[in-house]
């Protein structure tokens, strides 16, 4: 996607909307006790942080295990950011795709609960990167 600096700065801001958005809908769900929703959104939340940050930078992706290869790799790999926020990234895909796809998986909230604070500082710190 070629996109000029004024389409790249209200994307970025759509993406970081969305991160922010859909991690309140994962409170909403945590709040009902719907943890598969949770986990979905947890990741989804991620998802749009980092895309966010990719775009910002003038990146592209098709694919949300392209968008986790190249934040690992422009972002992680090279110090800019700390690998726990990879790792993190990787554990809500992984939880994301088991409790929408794996009929036999049940979200439970001993796994879930432990997720949202991290989840919340893998925003904050992929959104204060963009700031910088």
């Amino acid at each position: 996607m070629s996109l000029n600096d004024e389409e790249r700065r209200i994307m970025v801001e759509h993406e970081s909307s969305k991160a922010r958005q859909t991690f309140a809908q994962a409170e909403t769900l945590r709040r009902d006790g719907f943890w598969d929703g949770v986990a979905n959104r947890l990741y989804y939340a991620s998802f749009h942080a980092v895309n966010a940050l990719l775009i910002h930078d003038g990146n592209s992706v098709r694919t949300h295990h392209g968008a986790s290869a190249l934040f690992r790799q422009l972002y992680v790999k090279t110090g800019i950011l700390p690998v726990f926020v990879s790792e993190h990234y990787s554990l809500l895909q992984t939880m994301r795709d088991k409790s929408d796809y794996n009929c036999s998986f049940n979200a439970t909230e001993q796994l879930i609960e432990p997720l949202i604070e991290p989840t919340r500082q893998l925003i904050d710190i992929v959104l204060k990167q963009i700031e910088s």
